[in-house]
């Protein structure tokens, strides 16, 4: 049995191999889950085609999470492939490059809103477009980047990691009620294609290992997707509205 055997997921976010999403995917199937996967528009095909590459081949939904038609006939397109779900993970992120690499004081309302509205708001819509699936309870997990400091050239995407984090808090509370659990994995800087897109993406992992007690792999997604299924499994019964780190340890040090 593994950690996730008769476990349906609803993994957002795979786009290439490398990222983190694909790897939770991967695992997930190899720990026993069902895995469902979303994309939208020119995504579609990239994400239908890195499915195949996971042991399993998982079915892709349309979703875009900023679109109320997707999120209202989202709960039908799932019960398309499985009556329910268990679990959700939120890997969604953009913000325009104009409100990032050094841009904060330059960042207008409408590039910054966009990174709001995707980054942030949509673990809302996600979790409210789920719910209903989850009837047994469940498990929601997003992947954030440590908003308690401001990090070189994050900018305006820090400022909607932070929102996230905190919508997460909320969530945690407003859905603890029904059996379900909020919590998000701060992972430390992995060179997926989502971090490469950031401009000077290279100041943030500087030295990160060097500062990491347990050392630091900026291509191995790996650490992450095992916090991530951990929390999608039945061993955190109790713990929501949390932030598991994976960075080697960096956000205990002094810097």
């Amino acid at each position: 049995m593994g950690l996730l055997a008769g476990k349906k997921l609803l993994i957002t976010g795979v786009l290439v191999d490398s990222s983190i999403a694909f790897h939770v995917a991967r695992l997930a199937q190899e720990e026993g889950a069902e895995v469902i996967l979303s994309s939208f528009g020119r995504q579609l095909r990239l994400t239908q085609a890195i499915a195949r590459r996971l042991p399993k081949p998982a079915p892709v939904v349309e979703l875009d999470v900023t679109n109320d038609d997707d999120l209202a006939a989202l709960a039908d397109r799932v019960k398309e492939h499985v009556d329910g779900l268990d679990g959700v993970v939120h890997s969604i992120g953009f913000a325009p490059q104009s409100v990032m690499g050094g841009n904060f004081l330059a960042g207008e309302w409408e590039d910054v809103s966009t990174a709001l509205e995707v980054s942030a708001y949509s673990l809302k819509s996600l979790a409210v477009a789920t719910k209903d699936l989850m009837s047994q309870g469940g498990s929601v997990v997003g992947l954030t980047f440590d908003a308690r400091f401001a990090w070189p050239v994050y900018d305006w995407m820090g400022v909607a990691k932070a929102a996230f984090e905190a919508t997460s808090r909320y969530l945690a509370r407003d859905l603890g009620p029904e059996g379900i659990r909020v919590n998000v994995v701060s992972a430390g800087p992995i060179r997926t294609t989502a971090a490469k897109s950031i401009p000077g993406f290279e100041e943030m992992e500087a030295g990160w290992a060097g500062r990491a007690p347990l050392g630091w792999d900026v291509n191995d997604a790996e650490p992450t997707a095992r916090a991530v299924c951990a929390l999608l499994s039945d061993w955190f019964p109790a713990t929501t509205g949390e932030m598991i780190h994976v960075d080697g340890g960096v956000h205990a040090m002094g810097q």
